[in-house]
C-alpha cells in the first residue's frame, strides 16, 4: 500500500516510500495496529549476497531508528536499498536517508 499510493524520494543508495496516514484496517484484519510510525525494509538480491544484504538491512534499521521521531505517529515508511548501498559507508547512508526524509516530509503539505 505504501509503495503504491505513498510519496517517493529517490537517493543514490536508496528509495524511500512514505505514507503519512495509515489506511484503516478492513473487517477481519488485525485488531490493534502499533502506535507510532512503522518502517519496513526491502533489500533485494541486486544489493549483494546474503551477508551483504543483511549488513545493509542492519545499517538501515539503525539509521531509521534514529530518525523515527521526525515521522508522524500514523506514518508508514518503506526503505528500498539500491545496489549502490552495498559499497556505501554509514555516513553516506545517513546522508541519503536524511535527504530523502527531508524531501518526503517537505511534500506533506502539498500532497496527501
Amino acid at each position: 500500500m505504501v509503495v503504491r499510493s505513498g510519496r517517493r524520494a529517490g537517493r543514490p543508495t536508496m528509495v524511500l516510500h512514505f505514507l503519512s496516514v495509515r489506511p484503516v484496517a478492513r473487517a477481519g484484519g488485525p485488531l490493534d495496529t502499533p502506535a507510532g510510525p512503522r518502517a519496513g525494509f526491502v533489500v533485494g538480491k541486486a544489493v549483494g549476497n546474503s551477508v551483504c544484504r543483511h549488513r545493509v538491512a542492519r545499517q538501515l534499521r539503525h539509521l531509521v531508528r534514529e530518525q523515527l521521531d521526525r515521522l508522524p505517529d500514523t506514518a508508514d515508511l518503506v526503505v528500498r536499498a539500491r545496489p549502490e548501498a552495498a559499497g556505501a559507508d554509514v555516513a553516506v547512508l545517513r546522508r541519503d536517508l536524511g535527504a530523502g526524509l527531508d524531501r518526503v516530509l517537505a511534500e506533506r503539505g502539498t500532497r496527501s
